[in-house]
C-alpha cells in the first residue's frame, strides 16, 4: 500500500511551478537574509503535497494561518525577550495572508519576521555586551524573572533595556558564584555574548526556512515535517544508525571545526594519522579537487562537504591539537565507509536475582530506535542493518547465556520504522497481525507476521515511559493484546499517526531543477553536496494505526499492565498536550489469538510490586525527585541578591549531593565523598530494576497463570 501511496504523492506532486514574484522589506540592523528561488519552488511543492495527501485533510486558510504565525513567532521568541510590543502589532498583518504566501511560495513576510528578530537579537546583545563592565550591587534584594512565555510583550526600548540588564546581573552572579575574581568572570561573560553574535552571524536562509517550514507543517499535525537537506540526511543517518564518511564527530571550537570522537575501525581511525581535538582546515573532494577552507564555518556545512558517498576519496588539511594556528596543515587522505553507529543501536545486559535461593537471569535489552538501512534493504542485501536484525542476534546469544527471562526496553524510544515493529513482533510470536493501518480513504491495511519462526518464546516483559513512542508503542501495543509479555512502566507518548519520507529531489522535475540552478548556481546545475539531497525532504503523515484489538494508540497511548510513577511530566509532553494532534478512535478488532492472558497473575505481581515499593528507599527518593521537579518547573524568577542565591545554590547542591548518597546506599552502592568522581559504568537505574525483579516474580509464580487455549480473541 506504501509503496502506491509514495508513487501517487511523487506523481501528483509533480507540477509545474513558478514561484510568485516578492519584494522583500529590507531590515536595517539584521544580515537581511532572504529567501531563494529554490526555497520558494520547495514551499509551494510541500503546500500542495500536504493539501492533497495529509491524513487529516486540513485546509490550508486564513484559521490556520493564524496558527501558522503564532507558531512562528513563539519559535523564535518563546520567552518574550527579543520582539517588543510594536513589532507584535507590526506583524499582526500577516497572520491571515501566511496561508496565500505558502501557496503562491512566497516567503518575504516570513523572512521580515526573522529579520526582525535578528535585529532585536543583536540589539539585545550587543546592549548586554555594553553593560558588562558596570558596577553591579550583588547586596540589592531583587528579583530576575526568567520564564517569561505567560507574559505581555515587553513595550518599551527602556523596559527591555532594564531587562536585559537583570540578565547580564545574573549571568555575572552565576560566575561570581563560581569564582571571585570578577576580571576574569567579566571576559568570560564578554566571549560568551560575543560567541553569541558569531552564531547569529553565521544562520543562512536555509535556518529561517526551516523555522518557518516548521511552524507551517506542524500547525497541520505535529507529525508532517519538512527537512531541509542537513536535517534530512541527519534523519536518515538516525533511521538506518549507519552514515557514509571517515567516522569520526565533529564540533565548533574557537572557530575551528575539531574532531571530538573517532570511530573505531573507521577511515579516520585507520589513517593513523587523526586525533581527537584535531582541527580541520579545509576539505577537498577526491585525489585532485581544490580545498575548500572551513575555518569559520558552521558545522552543519562542514559535515555536508566531509560525509559522501562510500568508496569516494576526501582529503582533509588537518592542524594537529596543541600546533599553532600558524603551522602549516598536513593533507591526510582517506576513501570514506560506511559507519555503524554501535552506540546508537540495540544492547544487551544480564541482570541477576535471587528468588528463594534461586539465582534467577534476566535479559535487559535497550533499544533506542525502530532503525532500517533503506537502500540496503532495496537494494537486496540480507545483511542490512535494522533493529530486528541486530534484536534476534541478541536473543541468540541470550538464549545461550540461558536466561530465564527478558526485558525489552523501550524508554525514550520515539518509534522510527513501521517495518521494524512489525518485524521486531514477529520474533516473540508464530504468526498473526500486528497493526492495521487506515488510509485517507478509510480502507484499513492489516499489517501481519508471516514467519512462523519464534526466535524467543520464555517471559518477556517491555519496559515504557512517557517518550516511548509511535513504533514502540505498535510493539507494545501488539505484546500486550497478545499476552505475550507485560508491560511495565508509565503511559506511552500517543503518536499513532503513520508518515511517509518523500525526498523532494524525485518530486520537483528535472526541467524545474535546471533552472533553478540557472538562478541560483549561476548557470551551474545543483548538485547534493555529500550525502545531502538538493531540496530536502517532506516526511507526510498518510495513515493512522491502530492495534490488532482495534483501538488507536493515538492521543491515549498504551497504559502499562503494573505502571510506575513519571518523573516525565504527562500535562507537559505527549500526543494530547499538542494542540494540531489527531483525536482516538476505534476501528473493529482484527482476526488474532492470543498466547496468554496475564488477568491472573497480575494481582499477584502488583501486589508484590507495591509491597517492595512501601519499604523501598529508592521508590520514596523516585517520589521526591517528580515533587522537586513539579516544584521547580513552577518557578519562573530567581534571586539577584548574592547571599540568597548562594544559600538557594548551596542548600540545593547539599540536598542533590545527599539525595544522591541515599540513592547509591538504597541500591547497595558505597556513598561518595565531596568532590569524589562517580565511577564509570554503575547501575543507578532503579526502575530497570524493578522490571527484572518483576520479571522475577512472575517466573517464580509459575507461567502456567498465564496460559490459555487457542481461543480467538475477537
Amino acid at each position: 500500500m506504501f509503496k502506491k501511496v509514495y508513487l501517487l504523492l511523487v506523481l501528483g506532486a509533480a507540477l509545474a511551478c513558478k514561484a510568485s514574484p516578492s519584494k522583500p522589506v529590507k531590515v536595517a540592523g539584521s544580515n537581511d537574509l532572504q529567501p531563494d528561488e529554490q526555497q520558494s519552488v520547495v514551499c509551494k511543492q510541500v503546500a500542495a503535497l500536504i493539501s492533497n495527501y495529509n491524513y487529516k485533510k486540513v485546509p490550508l486558510n486564513d484559521s490556520v494561518s493564524t496558527i501558522i504565525y503564532d507558531r512562528y513567532i513563539k519559535s523564535l521568541d518563546e520567552n518574550h525577550s527579543y520582539f517588543l510590543a510594536s513589532d507584535i502589532k507590526d506583524f499582526e498583518k500577516y497572520k491571515t495572508v501566511l496561508d496565500d504566501d505558502i501557496k503562491a511560495g512566497n516567503l518575504a513576510d516570513a523572512f521580515y519576521i526573522f529579520n526582525v528578530f535578528q535585529k532585536r537579537y543583536i540589539e539585545h546583545v550587543k546592549f548586554s555586551l555594553a553593560q558588562i563592565n558596570k558596577n553591579f550591587d550583588f547586596n540589592k534584594t531583587e528579583t530576575f524573572v526568567y520564564d517569561r512565555d505567560k507574559l505581555p510583550w515587553i513595550a518599551t526600548q527602556a523596559d527591555m533595556d532594564a531587562m536585559w540588564t537583570q540578565r547580564v546581573k545574573y549571568d555575572l552572579l552565576n560566575l561570581k558564584l563560581a569564582s571571585a575574581d570578577m576580571a576574569k568572570n567579566k571576559e568570560t561573560l564578554k566571549k560568551r555574548y560575543e560567541n553569541l553574535l558569531t552564531q547569529t552571524n553565521k544562520l543562512s536562509n536555509q535556518d529561517v526556512f526551516q523555522y518557518f517550514m516548521d511552524a507551517f507543517t506542524e500547525a497541520i499535525d505535529p507529525h508532517t515535517n519538512y527537512f531541509n537537506p542537513s536535517n534530512a540526511a541527519n534523519f536518515n543517518i538516525e533511521m538506518s544508525r549507519q552514515v557514509e564518511g571517515i567516522g569520526a564527530s565533529l564540533q565548533v571550537e574557537n572557530e575551528y571545526v575539531t574532531i571530538k570522537t573517532i570511530v573505531a575501525g573507521g577511515p579516520a581511525d585507520k589513517s593513523h594519522q587523526i586525533s581527537v581535538d584535531d582541527r580541520i582546515v579545509a576539505v577537498a573532494q577526491g585525489k585532485t579537487g581544490e580545498f575548500q577552507n572551513v575555518v569559520g564555518w558552521r558545522v552543519d556545512n562542514a559535515i555536508a562537504i566531509i560525509r559522501g558517498t562510500k568508496g569516494t576519496t576526501v582529503r582533509l588539511e588537518i592542524l594537529p591539537a596543541g600546533v599553532n594556528a600558524s603551522a602549516k596543515p598536513k593533507v591526510v587522505e582517506m576513501v570514506r565507509e560506511k559507519i555503524i553507529l554501535k552506540d546508537q543501536s540495540a544492547k544487551k545486559e544480564i541482570r541477576t536475582y535471587n528468588s528463594n535461593g534461586k539465582t534467577v537471569k534476566i535479559g535487559v535489552i535497550s533499544i533506542p530506535a525502530f532503525y532500517i538501512d533503506f537502500n540496503d534493504y532495496k537494494a537486496g542485501n540480507p545483511n542490512y542493518k535494522s533493529t530486528t536484525h541486530d534484536v534476534k542476534a541478541i536473543l541468540d546469544s541470550l538464549k545461550k547465556e540461558n536466561v530465564d527471562g527478558l526485558v525489552i526496553d523501550l524508554r525514550e524510544n520515539g518509534g522510527g520504522s513501521l517495518m521494524e515493529a512489525i518485524e521486531l513482533t514477529g520474533l516473540f510470536i508464530k504468526t498473526g497481525p500486528v497493526v492495521q493501518v487506515r488510509d485517507t480513504k478509510d480502507q484499513v491495511e492489516i499489517d501481519k507476521d508471516e514467519d512462523p519462526d519464534i526466535t524467543y518464546s520464555g517471559p518477556m516483559a517491555v519496559l515504557v515511559d512517557r517518550f516511548s513512542a509511535s513504533a514502540s508503542e505498535i510493539f507494545s501495543g501488539a505484546i500486550q493484546d497478545y499476552g505475550r509479555g507485560l508491560i511495565l512502566g508509565t503511559q506511552t507518548y500517543g503518536k499513532g499517526s503513520v508518515q511517509s519520507a518523500i525526498d523532494l529531489d524525485r518530486v520537483i522535475g528535472s526541467s524545474l531543477r535546471d533552472k533553478i540552478a540557472g538562478v541560483v548556481g549561476g548557470g551551474k546545475k545543483t548538485t547534493s553536496t555529500g550525502s545531502q539531497s538538493t531540496y530536502g525532504q517532506l516526511n507526510l503523515t498518510i495513515a493512522k494505526f491502530y492495534r490488532i484489538s482495534g483501538n488507536s494508540t493515538q492521543h491515549k497511548g498504551v497504559t502499562p499492565d503494573i505502571s510506575f510513577p513519571s518523573v516525565i511530566p504527562l500535562d507537559k509532553y505527549g500526543e494530547d498536550t499538542e494542540p494540531s494532534a489527531m483525536p482516538f478512535d476505534v476501528i473493529a478488532k482484527t482476526d488474532f489469538t492470543k498466547t496468554g492472558d496475564f488477568t491472573g497473575v497480575l494481582p499477584q505481581l502488583k501486589k508484590l510490586h507495591d509491597q517492595r515499593m512501601s519499604s523501598s528507599d529508592s521508590y520514596k527518593y523516585l517520589l521526591e525527585d517528580i515533587a522537586d521537579f513539579k516544584k521547580h518547573d513552577a518557578d519562573d524568577s530567581i534571586s539577584l541578591k548574592e547571599s540568597d542565591l548562594k544559600k538557594q545554590r548551596d542548600d540545593d547542591e547539599q540536598k542533590s549531593f545527599d539525595r544522591n548518597n541515599l540513592r547509591r546506599v538504597a541500591l547497595g552502592l558505597p556513598a561518595l565523598k565531596k568532590g569524589q568522581t562517580k565511577p564509570k559504568n554503575e547501575d543507578l537505574d532503579f526502575v530497570k530494576r524493578e522490571a527484572g525483579q518483576i520479571m522475577t516474580d512472575y517466573i517464580s509464580l509459575d507461567n502456567k497463570f498465564t496460559s490459555v487455549g487457542s481461543q480467538p480473541a475477537n
